[in-house]
């Protein structure tokens, strides 16, 4: 039991923005996101999923899409593991003018505060056969995800067959309290040490 005054949860505050995206032969691109974490997590304040505005290339940068989306949220919870994901998915028009997914994406919220870059490889799932591939493309029905979740979720996805398509660039800002009161160090100098406590072997889970 925690001794008088000492505290019972730790909070993770992150903000930052999805800065970019490479999708090379696409053009017109949007992305959504949403956080997934575990059930000791709670979000406190800010969003948990949005939608950004559509993006197109430029002479200035012939390759790549910015969006500069802002995300922020804070999370409390009593123990890292279920430690937060963000799930990025891209959406664009094929040749018909519907909107298909462009990829898909998951990495985990940085464990050490300051400031983090991450470049996360997108991937789509893609059809199993000749005829569904030609059907998917006639109809402009391509093959997606019902919730963009299970992206972060590893179940069933060694059966889903994919195909690596795009990047897209994310910098996070984010701030710790108390981890380090419930015995969670998260510095930077510490991340390298073997004898690194509870919060390691959390990270070792993912």
């Amino acid at each position: 039991m925690a001794a008088a005054g000492s505290p019972s949860v730790f909070l993770v505050a992150v903000t930052g923005q999805i800065e970019s995206g490479r999708f090379p032969g696409f053009d017109d691109l949007y992305c959504k996101f949403c956080f997934v974490y575990g059930q000791d997590w709670v979000p406190t304040a800010g969003l948990e999923e949005g939608i950004s505005q559509i993006t197109s290339t430029s002479d200035v940068s012939p390759t790549t899409l910015v969006w500069n989306f802002p995300i922020d949220i804070t999370f409390k919870s009593t123990n890292p593991s279920g430690w937060p994901q963000i799930v990025v998915s891209v959406y664009g028009p094929d040749f018909f003018g519907h909107d298909v997914v462009r990829g898909y994406g998951a990495v985990h919220v940085p464990f050490t505060p300051g400031r983090h870059t991450r470049t996360i490889p997108m991937f789509v799932p893609e059809s199993t056969s000749r005829l569904q591939q030609f059907t998917s493309w006639f109809t402009g029905r391509r093959p997606e995800f019902t919730d963009p979740r299970v992206v972060a979720q590893g179940e069933g996805r060694e059966v889903t067959r994919v195909r690596s398509q795009g990047f897209v660039t994310i910098s996070f800002n984010v701030v710790t309290k108390d981890m380090k009161k419930m015995g969670y160090d998260v510095t930077p100098s510490d991340m390298q040490d073997p004898s690194l406590g509870p919060l390691t072997e959390g990270m070792h889970m993912y």
